[in-house]
């Protein structure tokens, strides 16, 4: 992929994620909610303030989000489904190593 999305826009990848069905039923692609889970692929550089100064994003290229239902606009480039929105539609940034909580007393 070939793309550089502008200020304070992302790239996203939705992350498919794997689900068993109970008792066989399959369930059609169409009747399925898709994700709100991606990946950053690409990033832009930054948002711009009124004053012309540019804030770097809080996301970079190869987080795993949360976003919206109805975030961001779908393309499609080289046979791939991407979603291009800004990051005010980031609900969070996952870690994919969670880290165990130590009582401190």
């Amino acid at each position: 992929m070939n793309i550089r999305p502008l200020y304070d826009r992302i790239v996203v990848k939705r992350i498919e994620e794997q689900e068993s069905t109970r008792n066989g039923i399959v369930i059609p692609d169409s009747a399925k909610e898709k994700p709100q889970q991606g990946e950053v692929i690409a990033a832009g550089r930054g948002k711009r303030l009124e004053n012309g100064q540019i804030v770097d994003l809080d996301v970079k290229a190869g987080d795993r989000i949360l976003f919206g239902k109805y975030s961001g606009n779908e393309i499609q480039l080289d046979g791939a489904e991407y979603i291009i929105m800004r990051e005010d539609d980031v609900l969070g940034v996952l870690d994919a190593t969670p880290k165990a909580l130590s009582s401190a007393g």
